[in-house]
């Protein structure tokens, strides 16, 4: 991915960029932008107003963004225009290599709700029958890192089959008309293309490898609102540890904020695991090997050290 294209923000150019770190600026972080995808803690979050009701006092307003996926997100932090955010591996991975101005906030262990779906009727029965095949998912999204380990277990190439790079809204269709042999996506859309796609599972994301989910901060939001960012990923964790404890609830704020109804977010919900704490040396581990893979392959032009932007409140 070239530096440039990555930097691209799609709601502008530079301009947009410096409007935004002005906008922060002037108001002194009173003004706090979370970016969202249809799923997990930030969701649950958001539906509960944990955020708003935790910075009121403070006279901070909080926003929220909705993103298809992680990339256009890191875009989106990269220049200030949003603040925090819950991504995938991969997104950080391309995104430091491109230069973005990033941090690691926190981590997630992901233990389910994502994987290979191919339809119902195919031939493709193991992994290695997708040798030749269109697999469908998002460029640099965390389905592009299963996909990559998932053919590595069988001994495949990246060459081996023909990636068909489409966001999640535009996969979901090609998989059901026929226009992708395989699809690797994560929940909802991965419960979406089971049960309302005719599709299989294929691949679990847990039988191939650990895999994790960062909460990522703004580098300039982070290093000049440290104490801000800690209350933030506070409130994260406390998220967290209650959707652990009532999935059904879980379910019903992710329906009524996302739209996806509710026996898909059931389905979610009730495989996921929520537990966000600190990136530890064990998660920056697994991190780089995640970076390490891409730079062989290519898919980033040059090695990064996830290590070098892992944040640390200075104040703990």
């Amino acid at each position: 991915m070239k530096r440039r294209e990555f930097l691209k923000f799609s709601l502008g150019s530079a301009a947009a960029a410096a409007l935004s770190q002005r906008a922060l600026a002037q108001t002194g972080a009173k003004d706090i932008r979370i970016g969202y995808q249809k799923n997990g803690v930030l969701v649950v979050t958001r539906q509960r107003a944990a955020l708003e009701d935790h910075f009121r006092p403070q006279g901070i307003d909080v926003r929220w963004v909705e993103f298809s996926s992680g990339p256009p997100m890191m875009e989106a932090m990269n220049v200030g225009s949003v603040h925090y955010g819950a991504v995938g591996d991969s997104p950080p991975v391309f995104a430091q290599a491109a230069g973005a101005a990033i941090v690691y906030a926190a981590g997630q262990p992901i233990t389910n709700g994502q994987g290979i779906l191919v339809p119902r009727n195919s031939a493709i029965a193991t992994i290695a029958d997708l040798k030749g095949k269109r697999i469908g998912f998002t460029k640099g999204s965390s389905a592009h890192n299963i996909v990559i380990q998932t053919l590595e277990k069988a001994g495949l190439t990246y060459d081996d089959i023909t990636p068909v790079y489409l966001t999640p809204p535009d996969a979901g269709p090609a998989f059901a008309n026929g226009g992708i042999d395989a699809w690797a996506i994560w929940d909802p859309y991965f419960a979406i293309g089971e049960t309302k796609q005719n599709g299989r599972i294929l691949v679990n994301a847990r039988e191939i490898t650990k895999t994790n989910s960062f909460y990522i901060a703004n580098r300039d939001f982070a290093k000049n609102n440290g104490q801000l960012l800690q209350q933030i990923v506070d409130v994260t964790a406390s998220t967290a540890a209650w959707a652990q404890a009532h999935p059904e609830e879980v379910a019903k704020s992710l329906a009524a904020v996302t739209g996806v109804p509710l026996d898909i977010q059931t389905i979610a919900a009730k495989r996921a695991g929520f537990s966000v704490g600190p990136v530890t040396d064990e998660i920056i581990a697994t991190q780089q090997g995640v970076a390490d893979r891409f730079f062989k392959l290519g898919l980033i032009p040059k090695q990064i050290a996830i290590r070098d932007i892992v944040w640390r409140n200075p104040q703990t």
